[in-house]
């Protein structure tokens, strides 16, 4: 993969060109890749021989093999399996200025083998590479439809690390989830005996020799090699139950009551075992497993190394496939069996809290979270798992949790100042004789205050000290010593101590509680704004918009957000959270790169995550379902999210793609409208031409043929009325055909106006000597008017209007009926106005007499007898672009009366 030289990343043109062929690789393979897994329980045992003999195999029948990375072991028997394959280019990276070999995998993308072969599974990615793990790279390749082989030793599974390490006293860092072991769709275990292995050992054919000699001396012993084989069979034992559990329900339709397991997790450094503790018998149960994190006011005052631990513990029970949830409240005990009881969870899994029975303990009858639990959930199974962290180590751990970490300059400048107010008020209340009761009272209020206005809990015993010396020197005799004549006075400091330190704790508390209430309450108030917000906003950017604003109202960050187009995302859309704009560097083309990536493959990458870290932001699939509307990139600025942070980002993201999704299904129903709109138009039209074109055809081609064979012998009167006619009903043709091309055009948006200043009086005049052969027995009155009117219009368009019209008054009365056609001036505008004293038009159909091939009773048009029913369509849609209105009202005493208003232009006199 080409590199940028200044800082070792990916370069963003080859990796935005690797997408699209990735992309183009999903539509050609229309099936997922299969991976074959070549298990084993130690290095030696010939998983990566018995993998290209496997390879060598499937080549013979055919199959199209490639050899993507062989990790060289300096095996004479490996090396010549390897060279009988085609081997794809290895990948230099540089890092600390050493040359490291990775694998290409966008060169193997490019090639798209039907077969390739991966060793090492569980190996880590030099920095710069596009994922960290190299089981990301396998994952992307079976979803290019790439078949893989791979190999992987029982000591890099994730679940069985714990067991492993207590075993060999060996912990093993390149590690595997279970599910990319458990979704294999084969594993084909490579084993040999613990004895068989040593001597290959011993005779150089799995180490050299220096390297055999410390391997045999603590990792490949017997008594380690027995345990590790019998991990791993039991280990293949318990995937062949449960795909032998699987093909049985899919079979007989039968199934199991689930059991549902509950792991707390926490930033403890013994967290990790707990989690795998708890996957492990998730699965020998086999039911769900769900992570929580009960979010505290003491969670709150976490330092960054005890966040980055919640973290790393948090994804590590992802990884292991639990759902993470996280609640809050400050009664842990009650927040982890209210979850419990709502989500019917069934086990608990939890540490040794290694928490102490003393003093503070008896004294307040405090007990352990465990205790609080069991007391609160009786009928909960839960399972402890023993802390086995040094004594030293969960004292600091205490110690940390505790909150006595440094105080703040501030906070102490605070405490100081605090401290001697009250002894300068409490000498002036000496001096006006107050008992001492009110300054051992004022001491305390003033560890009230120190709690309330400082963190942690440094200031606040600092201050009860304080309180205790302060008071022994300045208002105990002797004074300005601490030394006391009264022996009672002991127990006077002794009791005002523990009511400072007790009050200042409690209320330490209160404050924490009601810092942690409110965030979290404006979480949620952000959260519940962003559902209404949304369902205000109209249109992709407005609800993009709405919710990138929301992110930066929670998390201070900015944001970009890639819309999708199509299978490709469009310009981006960036707000920052401050008034700083960092555009230049967030909107870059390898931070295009990335989110392409996140669009393209449905998954998290960017900042914080395992999949092309090196990027700026993190970049979250704007989502629902398996269809993604766009892409979320957060500018973490080197931070990483809290758990009920990230759960409020996710329901953002999630409502956001809801959003999109309902505007999407609007559009489809919007367009489903249009095209049944349009079927039912085509349905009419060819109803029309079946029906209405058929009778002046038959007309013309009847009299054609009456001429055609009579010939001379007709009268010169008969051959006139047969060619009057037909010119008649080509007339008519001709005018339907232009109604037809006219309200075409109109509807396309291709009706272009050539505007210009006509004189009414000539364009009435116009369109009256048009028709005047239509008349048939009718009278035409034009009535003129003093008033020199002007209209900018075109005049072609607008004798169309005006021909339609009179036509149309003419097929709607009877003979010797009067049409009357005029213009006035009415303000701003020229009214146009065509009546007729025939019987008018009913009321139930005036509001419809303008509409497209409107059926009014009788099953016919309204405004016609051999019509589309489109002449007063086009009419209103003229008249409309010229800016205008139409209408149909009663004539009086009878008739109808249609009437249209025109922008009027000024007569311009010229002195």
């Amino acid at each position: 993969m080409p590199r940028d030289t200044t800082d070792g990343r990916v370069d963003p043109d080859a990796l935005l060109k690797a997408i699209e062929h990735d992309a183009d690789g999903d539509e050609e393979h229309a099936r997922r890749g299969h991976l074959k897994i070549f298990f084993g329980y130690a290095a030696g045992v010939g998983k990566t021989y018995a993998m290209l003999q496997a390879a060598h195999a499937a080549k013979r029948r055919g199959v199209d093999v490639v050899a993507g990375y062989i990790e060289p072991h300096e095996r004479p028997a490996t090396a010549r399996l390897v060279r009988g394959l085609e081997q794809v280019p290895h990948e230099l990276v540089e890092h600390n200025g050493i040359t490291l070999t990775e694998f290409d995998l966008d060169a193997a993308i490019v090639r798209a083998p039907q077969l390739i072969l991966v060793d090492e599974l569980a190996h880590t990615n030099a920095p710069g590479c596009r994922h960290e793990k190299r089981y990301q790279d396998v994952e992307e390749l079976l979803r290019a439809g790439i078949d893989v082989y791979t190999t992987v030793n029982v000591q890099h599974i994730e679940s069985l690390n714990d067991m492993v390490a207590s075993i060999t006293g060996v912990v093993v860092r390149e590690r595997i989830p279970d599910r990319v072991f458990d979704d294999a769709d084969q594993v084909e275990l490579v084993d040999i005996e613990p004895a068989d292995l040593l001597e290959r050992l011993q005779a150089g054919l799995v180490y050299r020799e220096a390297q055999a000699e410390r391997a045999q001396d603590h990792f490949f012993t017997v008594e380690n090699l027995t345990a590790l084989r019998e991990i791993a069979l039991r280990k293949c034992a318990d995937r062949m139950g449960h795909l032998a559990d699987a093909a049985r329900v899919m079979g007989n339709r039968d199934y199991y009551t689930s059991e549902r397991i509950l792991v707390c997790v926490s930033p403890a450094p013994t967290n990790p075992r707990i989690v795998r503790a708890a996957a492990r018998m998730a699965k020998a149960f086999r039911g769900e497993l769900v992570a929580l994190f009960v979010e505290s006011p003491r969670t709150q005052a976490m330092s960054e190394q005890e966040r980055g631990k919640l973290s790393g513990n948090i994804a590590l029970a992802e990884q292991l496939g639990a759902h993470m949830e996280t609640v809050y409240g400050d009664d842990i005990a009650f927040q982890i069996a209210e979850f419990a009881r709502l989500s019917g969870i069934s086990k608990i899994v939890m540490g040794r809290t290694g928490e102490l029975k003393g003093a503070h303990n008896v004294l307040f009858g405090r007990k352990s979270l465990v205790e609080q639990l069991i007391a609160i959930a009786p009928n909960l199974d839960i399972y402890i798992i023993p802390d086995q962290a040094a004594p030293d180590a969960r004292r600091r751990d205490r110690r940390e949790h505790g909150g006595f970490r440094p105080p703040r300059g501030r906070d102490m400048a605070r405490t100081l100042g605090l401290s001697l107010l009250a002894t300068a008020i409490g000498t002036y209340f000496r001096h006006l004789g107050f008992a001492d009761s009110s300054i051992i009272s004022l001491y305390i209020l003033t560890a009230l205050l120190t709690a309330v206005t400082t963190e942690g809990r440094a200031c606040t015993l600092l201050s009860s000290v304080l309180s205790v010396v302060l008071y022994n020197f300045c208002f105990v005799t002797p004074l300005f010593s601490l030394d006391s004549y009264d022996r009672s006075y002991l127990v006077t400091f002794a009791i005002m101590f523990v009511t400072a330190m007790v009050a200042a704790e409690l209320t330490a508390r209160l404050t924490n509680n009601a810092r942690a209430s409110a965030k979290n309450a404006f979480r949620t108030r952000v959260l519940l704004e962003t559902n209404q917000l949304l369902q205000q906003a109209e249109g992709m950017e407005a609800r993009a918009r709405v919710a990138m604003s929301q992110l930066i109202k929670l998390l201070r960050l900015d944001i970009v957000f890639y819309p999708a187009s199509g299978d490709l995302l469009g310009d981006a859309l960036y707000e920052p959270a401050g008034t700083q704009d960092r555009s230049a560097s967030i909107l870059t083309e390898y931070e295009r790169a990335v989110a392409t990536w996140t669009f393209t493959n449905n998954k998290h990458a960017g900042a914080s995550t395992r999949t092309l870290p090196e990027a700026q932001c993190l970049y979250l699939a704007v989502r629902a379902g398996k269809e993604v509307f766009g892409v979320i990139g957060i500018a973490l600025e080197g931070r990483e999210l809290e758990a009920f942070e990230n759960s409020i980002v996710l329901s953002i993201v999630g409502e956001c793609a809801l959003a999109l999704q309902s505007d999407q299904a609007a559009r489809e129903r919007e367009e489903a409208a249009v095209l049944a709109k349009n079927e039912q138009l085509r349905a009419n039209l060819l109803r029309s031409l079946g029906h209405d074109l058929r009778t002046p055809l038959t007309a013309i081609s009847g009299s054609a043929a009456v001429l055609r064979e009579s010939g001379d012998q007709l009268p010169p009167a008969k051959r006139r009325e047969l060619a009057d006619a037909i010119y008649d009903d080509s007339l008519w043709l001709i005018d339907t055909v232009e109604n037809l091309l006219a309200i075409t055009r109109v509807e396309d948006g291709d009706l272009h106006l050539n505007l210009t200043t006509e004189l009414m009086d000539e364009v009435i005049a116009g369109a009256v000597a048009h028709v005047a052969r239509e008349a048939h027995g009718h009278h035409l009155v034009v009535e003129h008017t003093d008033d020199i009117l002007l209209a900018r219009i075109d005049v072609h368009l607008i004798m169309q209007v005006l021909t339609n019209l009179i036509v149309n008054a003419f097929k709607y009365t009877p003979e010797g009926s009067t049409v009357t056609v005029g213009a006035r001036r009415d303000g701003a505008f020229v009214v146009v106005e065509v009546a007729d004293d025939g019987p008018g038009v009913a009321d139930c159909d005036k509001p419809h007499v303008f509409d497209r091939f409107f059926i009014a009773d009788r099953n016919r048009p309204v405004d016609s007898h051999r019509s589309f029913g489109l002449g007063l369509s086009l009419c209103r849609a003229i008249v409309e672009a010229h800016g205008g209105i139409i209408e149909v009202g009663d004539n009086q005493p009878h008739g109808a009366v249609f009437k249209f208003t025109l922008p009027a232009e000024e007569v311009e006199i010229h002195e």
